[in-house]
C-alpha cells in the first residue's frame, strides 16, 4: 500500500489537475467596432468569431451616425491575452470596419446593460419582489394581479444579482440588451 504525503498550503499540483500551469488566463474584454451601417458586416464580424470558435459573451449594435451611415458594435468576449490580440487584429482587417477600440485595456469605460425581469407570484414573494427591487432601484413597468415586470440598468453583475434574488420569489421571464460601453473622459 502507497500513502500520498502532502503537507497543508504544499504547491505540489493533484495528479489530476491536467491544466498546463504555463497557460495563459483568459480574460473578460468590451471591445467597441465603429463599422459602415450596410448589409452583411455584422455578419462578417459573427463569422469571424465563429468561425474561429471565439465565443461572445454580449452582442449590441446600433447605428450612431446617420449623416456618416456608421454604425457601433459592442462585443465582450473572452480570451487569452494573445486571443484577444487575434481578434483584434482579424476585426480591424474586415474591409468595412474604421475603428477597433479594447475598452478595457484603453483606460476607464463605462458599461451598461437594460434588463427587463418578469417575477410572477401573489402575497408575501409579492411584497418581497417589491422590497428587493426599491433597493435595486428597479422601475416596475407592468403590473397584474398576479406579475411585475421590472426594469433595471446597470452593470451585468448587477442585473445577475437582481435575477439570482428574483429566481425564487418567481422570476419567470427575462430580457437583455447586451452591454453597452464608453471610454469615460476627454
Amino acid at each position: 500500500m502507497m500513502a500520498l504525503n502532502i503537507k497543508q498550503g504544499s504547491t505540489s499540483h493533484s495528479a489530476y489537475d491536467l491544466r498546463d500551469p504555463n497557460a495563459q488566463i483568459e480574460e473578460r474584454h468590451t471591445l467597441a467596432v465603429l463599422v459602415e451601417n450596410e448589409p452583411g458586416v455584422l455578419a462578417r464580424v459573427i463569422g469571424l468569431f465563429s468561425g474561429r470558435g471565439y465565443n461572445i459573451d454580449s452582442l449590441t449594435v446600433a447605428e450612431t451616425d446617420h449623416e456618416g451611415h456608421r454604425s457601433r458594435i459592442t462585443i465582450v468576449t473572452r480570451g487569452t491575452p494573445s486571443v484577444i490580440v487575434q481578434i483584434k487584429a482579424q476585426l480591424g482587417r474586415i474591409v468595412p470596419v474604421h475603428e477597433v477600440h479594447d475598452l478595457t485595456t484603453e483606460g476607464p469605460s463605462v458599461e451598461r446593460e437594460l434588463g427587463l425581469f418578469k417575477v410572477s407570484g401573489t402575497g408575501d414573494h409579492r411584497v418581497e419582489a417589491l422590497r428587493i427591487a426599491e433597493i435595486f432601484r428597479a422601475n416596475v413597468v407592468d403590473s397584474t394581479l398576479k406579475s411585475f415586470v421590472f426594469e433595471i440598468t446597470g452593470t451585468p453583475e448587477k442585473l445577475d444579482a437582481f435575477a439570482e434574488l428574483m429566481r425564487p420569489l418567481g422570476l419567470s421571464d427575462q430580457a437583455r440588451t447586451g452591454v453597452a460601453a464608453l471610454a469615460r473622459g476627454a
